[in-house]
């Protein structure tokens, strides 16, 4: 199990970098948060960077912070607060950024 928390907590280090670099991008374009989706017209694009980072870099703590259960072994009954910790995380960044991030940064 401590093989899986090591790929898990990489995975989550990773989302993090990518919140790390988002929120000090150079202010030139915006990133996107949906795979293969155009960026809509953004307002002030560094601080939608800035933004986008965090939301990224607090994911990616959430994920690795979900992933500890795996530690304490397999068959643990905990396991179940990470599959579920994921789902209702996930859901969360999603709704951040339809709800805040999205309408405060998109020009009208």
């Amino acid at each position: 199990m401590l093989i899986g928390f090591i790929v898990w907590a990489l995975v989550g280090a990773a989302i993090i970098a990518l919140g790390i670099y988002d929120y000090h991008a150079p202010s030139t374009r915006p990133f996107g948060f949906w795979s293969n989706v155009k960026v809509f017209e953004v307002t002030d694009v560094r601080a939608y960077n800035r933004a986008l980072g965090k939301l990224f870099m607090v994911y990616g703590s959430v994920f690795i912070l979900l992933g500890l259960p795996m530690l304490a072994g397999q068959n643990n009954a905990w396991l179940v607060l990470t599959l579920v910790g994921v789902a209702f995380a996930s859901i969360a960044a999603m709704a951040v950024y339809v709800t805040v991030i999205e309408p405060k940064y998109r020009k009208n």
